[in-house]
């Protein structure tokens, strides 16, 4: 049973409050830390085919599911250096929109099957060079842009969050609602709908890059 909606909940208002709770890191916490890639942590981002892109900018923040093949999802052009094709998407770009106001994001891999996630945060730049996006070609189709990444910090994260969360282990469910479904929902009728559902996957297949 959740709190009363008319009892006060505590709020913790200052880091040295938040620093008194949860007591200082453990050495493993912190020396896993890293300012550029390391050979090991190449190795868990060439195994990811899926990362959340994390950016800031005036209207607030934005996390952006981006996903490839295994070791096509980013190039690691140096130790110091990512770069992130922007495949097709839906054109809201929230993303990139906020990287050229504010270049600060973050990034956090995922693994198919392990509990290990990767952690990266940096400062980034939307390029459209053409060698560059020519260079990150698939089926003759360039992405319109890349974003550049500079790291600032790699690390990854403990398998805690995976396995209580039983992510690799269940199948999807059923009952969920469908893009189509929602659709139709939010615009009442104008999109989405079975037709939308149904005609999916073809439309999928032949945008994917």
């Amino acid at each position: 049973m959740g709190p009363s909606a008319e009892a006060p909940l505590s709020i913790v208002s200052t880091v040295a409050e938040l620093e008194a709770l949860y007591g200082e890191p453990n050495l493993a916490s912190t020396v896993k830390v890293s300012d550029r890639i390391t050979p090991t942590y190449a190795a868990l981002i060439a195994a990811s085919p899926f990362l959340a892109l994390a950016t800031v900018g005036p209207e607030g923040l934005d996390c952006s599911p981006r996903g490839d093949r295994a070791d096509d999802l980013v190039r690691i052009a140096d130790p110091k250096t990512i770069m992130l094709p922007d495949r097709r998407g839906n054109n809201r770009i929230d993303s990139l929109r906020n990287i050229v106001r504010d270049p600060r994001l973050a990034l956090l891999f995922l693994i198919p099957g392990s509990g290990t996630t990767l952690r990266i945060n940096g400062r980034g730049a939307v390029s459209t060079d053409a060698d560059l996006l020519e260079s990150f070609s698939v089926k003759g189709k360039s992405p319109h842009s890349v974003v550049v990444i500079g790291v600032e910090a790699v690390y990854f994260q403990c398998a805690r969050a995976i396995v209580r969360s039983g992510l690799w282990n269940g199948a999807l469910a059923a009952e969920l609602p469908t893009p189509g479904k929602i659709l139709a929902e939010m615009s009442r009728g104008e999109v989405g709908g079975a037709a939308y559902d149904q005609e999916w996957p073809e439309r999928a297949r032949q945008t994917l890059w």
